[in-house]
C-alpha cells in the first residue's frame, strides 16, 4: 500500500464530533464564515472577470469593424477626390472654352477652319490626303526592286 492509500484510508475512518462543545465552539464558527466568505469572493470574481473578458472582446470586435469602415470611407473618399479634380479640370477647360467663342476673331478663325469659309480676297487651296493603300504599294515596289 501506498502512501496515498494509507492517507485516503485514515480519512475514511474519521468521524467528525457532533456534541455540545463543537456546535458552540466560536473558532469553528468563524473559520465556517470565513470559509463561505472566501467561497463567495472567488465567485465573485469569476463573474467580474467573465464579465470583464466578454466586454474586452467585445470592444475589440467594434473597434476592428469601425477600422473597417473607417478604410473603406478612406478610399471612397479617395475616389470622390480623384473625380472632383478631374471635374474641377473639365470646368476650367469649358471655362476656357467659353472665353475664346465669346471672341469674334476666333470664331471666325474657326468657321475659316471648319468650313472653309474665307475672307474677302482669300483664296483657300485644299490638298487631298494621300492614302495609306499608296504608301503600302510604295513600300512594297522599293522592297521589289
Amino acid at each position: 500500500m501506498g502512501k496515498r492509500d494509507i492517507q485516503d484510508e485514515l480519512h475514511n475512518n474519521v468521524q467528525p464530533l457532533d456534541n455540545e462543545f463543537v456546535r458552540s465552539n466560536p473558532n469553528a464558527k468563524i473559520a465556517k464564515q470565513k470559509a463561505k466568505k472566501a467561497v463567495l469572493l472567488r465567485r465573485r470574481l469569476a463573474i467580474f472577470l467573465i464579465i470583464a473578458v466578454a466586454s474586452i472582446v467585445g470592444l475589440a470586435q467594434f473597434s476592428s469593424m469601425q477600422n473597417e469602415r473607417l478604410a473603406d470611407k478612406q478610399i471612397k473618399k479617395a475616389e470622390v477626390n480623384a473625380q472632383l479634380e478631374e471635374s474641377l479640370e473639365k470646368q476650367e477647360m469649358l471655362n476656357l472654352q467659353i472665353a475664346k467663342l465669346e471672341d469674334d476673331e476666333y470664331i471666325a478663325k474657326l468657321a475659316r477652319k471648319e468650313f472653309f469659309l474665307s475672307e474677302e480676297g482669300e483664296i483657300i487651296f485644299t490638298i487631298p490626303k494621300t492614302s495609306d493603300n499608296k504608301d503600302e504599294k510604295t513600300d512594297s515596289d522599293k522592297k521589289d526592286e
